[in-house]
């Protein structure tokens, strides 16, 4: 692969005018891509679940109920001391309804005095409003008049929010913690490689990636039903791992020119031994993306598909437009000065008449990285400890881990959405906005009739029902559906209590009557969510892990350290489980990134954030102990490996952990309950996997294998794929001497030198 890869560094840095213009075509097309509408976002579902099944059944009996329009929520609220139902404020009620009924995209609006949508107590009441078009085709003047609405009843005097989706928006990405993660990625970027030009280069490559794959994304949303989560995840994802990848080739071509290295060569040999690197990194990200379609949850799959495309193009930039902008920007510019006036003296002493030498440069004091490395080294055992044991007591919170899918409750106090969700609990129970729908499906031979009165009475005599509606039968009178109110807010686990319960106790009724009684709605499909989420993290972590440990064993050559790899991987899973449960439910920080309201972690991102941390993960074992590897079978001892791989990789990894760390924690501002937990959870994870696991456990491990870390049976040897990762390979076949002096006019095709 080295040698493989080798030839396409050249190939790119050659021809960089036609790389350059194949991807800048490819830039202008996604950009135009990018113009086309967004797509819906949709309910989550889970194939195969009750509550799914009974969805499903739903669309089948009750066509006719199955509107795809937008909804929205009209609360009011009585003056303090008055009633909704009083002359004056009912007068208001309808005339603000009366507004709004047969305005342009309105399908119907109920009245709350007829529907009996009105508080016990009387203060509160609400109007459902149905629209012919879904939310994201509701126009503007649509939407103003339903604010105007709202509006002329607060003139009124009553207190009036909006519930519902027609008024729902999806934050974009570009906003101000966005930029300042990208911000501060270029300033590491600059201190990291002491070169503006070489800093731009690796930004630049990264967002001609994104841009690529935000625009793809994009054009696909509506055709394949691609969400804001779907894209904004890509964007996170593409650039984190674009900057890093770029870095790494980067930090490996200047290391090849200060070597002594034509750029030509310089190019190809950093695409040939990092960019092996990359491959295997971007792999180990994409196949763990890849692998969440086998959860069976449709929009984790989407999600983990577009991840997978954003980083499978983030590889392909790193090891093509890369090498051509080295061949763009000119090799002299991408070092540091100092660097450069070394060069510079060395080639006004070389005699004109001698090939160049790969001759490293003479540095003075050891870096902070082989300091680290030597320190880590002569105490081992107590770097392990601490490390391990300072993790183990972050990840103790991730054994109160309660999973959950957030609705209008987890919203600012500041959003319209939420002020009428909490009226709606003030007026009609903390359960009105989770309603169980329950649907009895009878035999033809059955009697719907006696079998739904019986769910009836079964579910109304349960503890923990606030109401039970009545019930309505379809058109063909085989099917009824009825709604039952819990006296619990949706997310709490007395609901999750209730909806098991009422499974269980209609299994009589089903046993009596051969009638299917099946619980759903919004709250019951996320518990079933949440549930099954649950039962596959263990199955899907247990695939992960068994995956690192297969693909490190082909690189590394090694039977230890892939088992020391997945171990670190899980000590910073569980760290960064701790601090989700730490700051989304027990509410330790939450203000500073604007949560107001804490409760269950959203019940995809445990399996999400190890799908993307596994990889990711993957990417600093490798380009940390691709060096170690290369030094070794290069006949240092362990312990110089180890320095090795610190003193040339491990300000670059440093570098770009920090990078990544304040691109995820950018977007953290982005309001969504999805972004926000995901920011949090893959920020906290790579910064324990880069520093504390990567940097601390990793060495003080190896120190204590010593050779054993290298060890592989003999039948394994046989048996796995040389994939040469090192270049090794690269190393006999294109030898050092077969560099050209930096002054050539134009580069020579592989393999040609001159003396």
């Amino acid at each position: 692969m080295a040698t493989f890869l080798y030839r396409i560094g050249r190939w790119a840095f050659r021809r960089r005018r036609l790389v350059g213009g194949l991807w800048l075509g490819a830039l202008v097309l996604a950009i135009a891509a990018a113009m086309a509408p967004a797509g819906e976002e949709e309910d989550l579902s889970m194939p195969g679940t009750e509550s799914q099944k009974a969805f499903d059944l739903l669309d089948e009996r009750f066509p006719q109920s199955n509107s795809q329009g937008a909804e929205a929520r009209l609360v009011f609220q009585a003056p303090d001391g008055q009633q909704v139902t009083a002359s004056q404020n009912k007068a208001a009620v309808e005339d603000t309804l009366g507004s709004l009924d047969g305005g342009d995209q309105v399908a119907s609006t109920t009245d709350p005095y007829e529907t009996g949508a009105v508080s016990e107590d009387g203060t509160i009441a609400y109007s459902t409003i149905t629209y012919t078009e879904s939310a994201v085709d509701l126009t503007e003047p649509t939407k103003s008049a339903l604010e105007d609405a709202a509006n002329q009843a607060r003139d009124a005097g009553l207190t009036v929010e909006i519930g519902g989706s027609a008024l729902e928006t999806e934050e974009e990405p570009g906003g101000t913690t966005e930029l300042i993660g990208v911000a501060v990625a270029a300033l590491v970027l600059i201190l990291a490689l002491g070169s503006v030009v070489a800093a731009g280069l690796s930004l630049l490559t990264a967002i001609v990636g994104v841009v690529i794959s935000f625009g793809l994304i994009t054009a696909l949303a509506v055709p394949l039903g691609l969400t804001s989560t779907v894209g904004i995840l890509a964007l996170m994802l593409g650039l984190a791992v674009g900057i890093d990848y770029a870095l790494f080739i980067t930090s490996r071509f200047r290391d090849e020119l200060a070597q002594g290295s034509e750029p030509e060569e310089a190019a190809g040999r950093a695409v040939g031994t990092a960019g092996s690197a990359v491959v295997f990194a971007g792999a180990t990200v994409f196949i763990a993306l890849v692998g969440l379609g086998v959860v069976g949850i449709p929009e984790l799959t989407r999600i983990g598909m577009g991840g997978a495309g954003a980083v499978a193009l983030a590889v392909l930039v790193a090891l093509t437009l890369v090498p051509a902008l080295f061949g763009f920007f000119g090799s002299r510019r991408i070092l540091t000065r100092k660097v450069r006036k070394v060069r510079k003296v060395r080639e006004a002493t070389r005699p004109g008449s001698e090939c160049p030498h790969r001759a490293p440069v003479a540095t003075g004091r050891p870096g902070l990285g082989t300091r680290w490395a030597r320190f880590v080294l002569r105490r081992p055992v107590p770097v392990l400890m601490i490390a391990g044991l300072g993790l183990g007591a972050v990840a103790l919170p991730a054994l109160s881990l309660e999973l959950g899918l957030p609705g209008d409750e987890t919203k600012s106090t500041q959003t319209t959405e939420r002020r009428a969700y909490d009226l709606l609990s003030e007026g009609f129970g903390p359960g009105f906005n989770g309603p169980l729908t329950v649907v009895v499906d009878t035999p033809e031979s059955g009697d719907t009739r006696a079998a739904t009165d019986q769910v009836v009475q079964t579910v109304r005599g349960l503890d923990g029902v606030a109401s039970v509606g009545d019930p309505v039968l379809s058109q063909s009178e085989d099917t009824a559906v009825l709604t039952a109110v819990p006296e619990t807010a949706p997310t709490s686990g007395e609901t999750k209590d209730l909806v098991n319960e009422i499974r269980g106790a209609v299994s009589g009724v089903e046993a009596d009557t051969g009638a299917a009684v099946l619980v759903t709605g919004a709250t019951a499909m996320n518990i079933d969510i949440s549930e099954a989420m649950s039962d596959a993290l263990i199955p899907y972590l247990s695939v992960v892990i068994g995956l690192a440990v297969l693909l490190l064993m082909v690189v590394f050559r090694s039977v230890l350290v892939p088992v020391k790899a997945a171990l670190g991987f899980l000590l910073s899973v569980g760290a960064a489980f701790g601090v989700l449960v730490a700051v989304f439910q027990w509410g330790w920080g939450a203000d500073l990134i604007g949560i107001e309201t804490t409760g269950p972690v959203m019940s995809l991102m445990p399996i999400l954030i190890i799908g993307i941390v596994f990889g990711l993960a993957m990417d600093y074992e490798v380009f940390l102990l691709s060096r170690m590897r290369e030094a070794y079978v290069h006949g240092a001892s362990p312990g110089e490996a180890v320095v090795g791989g610190f003193r040339h990789s491990g300000r670059v990894v440093a570098a770009a952990a920090i990078i990544m760390v304040s691109v995820f924690a950018g977007f953290i501002g982005i309001h969504m309950p999805t972004i926000q937990t995901m920011g949090v959870g893959l920020a906290a994870a790579v910064a324990f996997d880069a520093f504390v696991v990567r940097m601390a456990i990793v060495p003080a491990v190896l120190a204590l294998l010593g050779h054993r870390a290298w060890w592989l049976p003999r039948i394994l040897n046989r048996v796995l794929p040389n994939v040469d990762i090192e270049g090794e390979e690269l190393s006999r076949r294109v030898p050092a001497s077969a560099t050209v002096p930096d002054a050539a006019v134009r580069p020579l095709p592989v393999g040609r030198h001159r003396h």
